[in-house]
């Protein structure tokens, strides 16, 4: 499960924004199109927050999932995804 404990919770992108057009959501992050504009408004609860979350760990699946976690935890620690820390090099 991923940390989700901290005062402030982390948007889930990881920088890797691509839809997948079978299924609706994003093959980085897991999140719909809706699932992101809810993100960004400030009247989004942190309890919203949350669910979403859990929605994203069960739409991903064997290596997407463990991607999306190894880089979901280290941008909560870090403040920058896998993805991007990459690209900086």
């Amino acid at each position: 499960m991923i940390n989700i404990k901290k005062k402030m919770i982390v948007s889930p992108c990881i920088s890797i924004c691509k839809t997948d057009p079978v299924t609706g959501y994003c093959y980085g992050c897991g999140r719909s199109n809706e699932d992101k504009v809810m993100w960004k408004d400030e009247k989004t609860t942190d309890e919203w927050k949350k669910n979403n979350l859990l929605e994203i760990e069960s739409r991903l699946k064997g290596w997407q999932l463990e991607s999306f976690k190894e880089s979901y935890n280290h941008k909560i620690k870090s403040g920058i995804s896998l993805f991007k820390k990459q690209n900086l090099k």
